[in-house]
């Protein structure tokens, strides 16, 4: 028997009272509160109103739920490096999903890396807000966030050790378990059955004895070995050659299905897939969307996507 209508039972005589507190929370995450007190006066006028209160009810849940998918967001954020030189970011606005790749792609110097700097809070915004996991950024100690947060740069670096110690280098305390997990996600189990002692063997120092994208891949698994909300690619895919770059977004995706991806593309071809990809130019937000969509709808990515794809 359904549970569902004993809680609905349960639930019907404080309809008005979650259906005020949605709202108000709703209003409050925005900046909306101006004057909260007044605020909470016109809504309990509206929850009175039974008509109206149900929609209420549907819109705050609606809306919450949304809060809840979208794991970072850009609320009309400004930043410039100093106050003598232009800004680099003008009100930026996209947001990133819980689950799946988000593409970040752009000319150079428009922007991309210092959205990064601006999530892991090396800086601050000049104007706007970020939300992480729907708390201002602002309000999350450094050392929090970015134990939430895995990054991986262009040039993965690889230590001269084993590759366990390579691995285990961000999170010593991870177990057998975690580990063969994310040599799976990552597609390493097949280099460690390669290597003659499997994790235990030797690296050269800088990885020289792997491939750009074996060294990229370690990158990546080391990444997500510390479990993050968040993954971070700054242009991971930009020195490696077209096989490993397959085999980089065949890992990208995987790393996708159970957190945010958050990836800066200079070759399109590692985004194509992304559930949405963001199209940034002179600091600004120009259009969002899936590939499909933005080959139709946005002159610049149009112009990307035929110079680069048509080539490769």
């Amino acid at each position: 028997m359904s549970a569902w209508p004993a809680l609905l039972a349960r639930i019907r005589p404080h309809r008005r009272t979650l259906a005020v507190s949605m709202v108000l929370a709703l209003l409050g995450a925005a900046g909306g509160l101006a004057q909260p007190l007044a605020a909470r006066e016109v809504i309990e006028a509206l929850a009175d109103d039974e008509s109206l209160l149900t929609p209420l009810l549907v819109l705050g849940a609606l809306v919450l739920f949304s809060a809840v998918l979208m794991l970072v967001v850009f609320d009309r954020v400004s930043f410039g490096y100093r106050p003598d030189l232009p800004e680099v970011l003008h009100e930026v606005s996209f947001e990133v999903p819980a689950r799946g790749v988000t593409g970040i792609v752009g000319p150079s110097g428009a922007g991309k890396t210092t959205l990064f700097a601006l999530l892991e809070r090396f800086y601050e915004p000049d104007a706007g807000t970020i939300r992480f996991q729907g708390r201002d950024l602002a309000a999350w100690p450094r050392a929090v966030l970015r134990a939430q947060i895995g990054y991986v740069e262009q040039e993965a670096p690889v230590l001269a050790g084993t590759l366990r110690d390579n691995l285990l280098y961000a999170a010593p305390e991870a177990g057998e378990d975690a580990l063969e997990a994310v040599l799976r996600e990552a597609r390493l189990d097949e280099l460690v059955a390669r290597l003659p002692h499997g994790l235990d063997t030797q690296i050269s120092a800088r990885g020289t004895s792997l491939s750009g994208g074996e060294r990229q891949r370690i990158a990546i698994a080391r990444a997500l070995l510390r479990r993050p909300a968040l993954l971070l690619l700054d242009e991971a895919a930009s020195q490696l050659d077209a096989v490993n770059e397959m085999a980089l977004r065949d890992t990208v995706a995987r790393a996708g299905e159970t957190r945010a991806v958050l990836a800066i593309a200079h070759r399109l071809s590692t985004v194509v897939a992304a559930r949405r990809i963001v199209v940034l130019e002179a600091g600004r937000v120009r259009a969002t969307g899936s590939h499909a969509e933005l080959v139709q709808s946005d002159a610049l990515y149009a112009e990307l996507a035929a110079t680069q794809l048509t080539a490769a």
